[in-house]
C-alpha cells in the first residue's frame, strides 16, 4: 500500500516542480519521490533494490488510484538498474 504525503512548498516552488515535471513528461509526486530516494541515507543496494521492488508492483495499483498523476501517453520514466551487492 501507499502512503500519502502532505507538504507544503512556496508558490514559486511549486510551479518550478510543475514546470519540470512537464518537460520531463511526469508528475510533481514522481520528482519528488525520486528526489527522496536519491537521499544518500536510502541509497544503500539493498534498499534501493527494495524500493525498486516495491515501486514495480505497485505501480499499476498507482495508475489506477491516480490516473491524473500518470506520465503523458508513450512515455514512461527511465528505469533505473539497480545492482545490489
Amino acid at each position: 500500500m501507499s502512503k500519502t504525503v502532505t507538504i507544503r512548498v512556496p508558490d514559486e516552488v511549486h510551479a518550478r516542480l510543475q514546470e519540470r515535471a512537464n518537460q520531463e513528461g511526469t508528475t510533481v509526486t514522481a520528482l519528488l519521490t525520486e528526489a527522496a530516494m536519491r537521499n544518500p541515507r536510502l541509497s544503500d543496494p539493498a534498499s534501493l533494490a527494495r524500493a525498486a521492488e516495491w515501486v514495480h508492483r505497485h505501480a499499476e495499483e498507482f495508475a489506477e488510484a491516480f490516473p491524473d498523476e500518470e506520465p503523458a501517453a508513450g512515455h514512461r520514466p527511465r528505469r533505473h538498474q539497480v545492482n545490489a551487492a
